[in-house]
């Protein structure tokens, strides 16, 4: 059995719920990512953002990167424990068409398990399902 812990990217790193969406964006690029786990003061995950999320809820919108903070853009949020099965986490983002998931460990964020985690770790049929599902309309 293969588990989120297996496959997740550990190297994660946080902005906090009060830095400005200007500095995750910095972030962003400077990490070559394209999402940021959300974390307050307590250390603890309160949500995540995308770039997407930057550009359709801030910029669009004519709103201030510099001023708006990553936690206005915290929302609903999908996570696994590390100890998770594979199948689980194939489920999770299937059926919320997510492409970016936390992995969790003790109500504290381990890692985050991305698309290109499991292209390296399913084979080509799982994959095209995963694709299929998580694009569908």
């Amino acid at each position: 059995m293969t588990t989120a812990r297996e496959i997740m990217n550990a190297g994660v790193q946080c902005i906090k719920e009060t830095q400005s969406l200007l500095d995750a964006a910095r972030m962003m690029r400077d990490m070559g990512v394209g999402s940021l786990p959300i974390c307050g003061d307590d250390d603890r995950l309160h949500g995540i953002i995308t770039d997407r999320d930057i550009v359709l809820r801030c910029v669009a919108e004519g709103r201030d990167p510099s001023s708006m903070t990553a936690g206005e853009m915290s929302g609903h949020l999908h996570w696994v424990n590390a100890d998770d099965d594979l199948s689980h986490v194939l489920r999770t983002m299937e059926d919320n068409q997510i492409r970016r998931l936390p992995v969790m460990e003790d109500h504290r964020l381990v890692g985050m398990v991305s698309e290109a985690d499991l292209a390296r770790h399913l084979d080509e049929t799982q994959l095209a399902e995963f694709v299929e599902r998580v694009y569908a309309p």
